[in-house]
């Protein structure tokens, strides 16, 4: 069906390249249009199949899933393309690397199968993937540690309106649409359009760039997560 999501499976792991393969396509809107076994395989699968989402692992041979990622989301000719991060522990580090790099989000390994196939339909649906709980840490603590380079968005977030600024900030909390409406008594439509427009005038890929914008511009202030 034209309407299906297109996956491509990249993983080492030949194995879970099948399992994924499977459960991907058990469900009726999603399909696996190809698997990759190394970053480069994921890399061409991508401009060759043109799919929806790529469920990329972190290490592989001959170029791993952050250096993929950012190959994919960098090129302009792959722009309709999103990348889901696949990871075995929420904290690590290259996740954070892979979300710079255009990465829409990330799915833990152990994620049980439905969870997996609504991440894949988010991402696809240009959501990105923010989990306020394990995403907003992880942000939140490798901007933290990233001593690297000047904040690179704080001439942007000049442009930006008051209200834009409320919603980015809400965004960054791992809000959905329909709870920043709410938390700012605006219609559904009204937040959308506010997000397009950040998403315009940042020049961010989807929501999990936003984030990285916000945390980075410093407009939402970091905090240790409680214990």
């Amino acid at each position: 069906m034209s309407d299906q999501i297109r996956v491509v499976v990249a993983d080492d792991q030949a194995l879970l390249r099948a399992s994924f393969r499977l459960l991907i396509d058990t469900a009726p809107d999603l399909t696996v249009v190809g698997e990759a076994g190394t970053g480069v395989d994921a890399v061409e699968l991508a401009r060759t199949e043109l799919p929806d989402v790529v469920l990329m692992d972190v290490r592989m041979p001959e170029m791993d899933g952050i250096e993929a990622a950012r190959r994919i989301c960098g090129s302009a000719d792959l722009s309709s393309v999103r990348v889901l991060i696949l990871t075995t522990f929420d904290l690590d580090e290259y996740v954070y690397a892979a979300l710079r790099g255009g990465a829409s989000g990330f799915v833990l390994k152990d994620t049980p199968p439905g969870d997996l196939l609504t991440a894949i339909r988010v991402v696809a649906a240009g959501e990105g993937l923010l989990a306020p709980t394990v995403t907003r840490r992880l942000i939140a603590e490798f901007v933290r540690t990233t001593d690297s380079a000047p904040r690179s968005f704080s001439r942007e977030l000049t442009d930006l309106t008051a209200r834009e600024r409320d919603v980015l900030t809400l965004v960054a909390s791992g809000l959905s649409n329909a709870e920043i409406a709410a938390r700012l008594h605006l219609a559904l439509a009204t937040v959308k359009t506010h997000v397009g427009h950040l998403l315009a005038k940042l020049d961010a890929r989807d929501r999990a760039q936003l984030v990285i914008v916000a945390y980075e511009s410093g407009l939402v202030s970091i905090r240790r997560p409680n214990a």
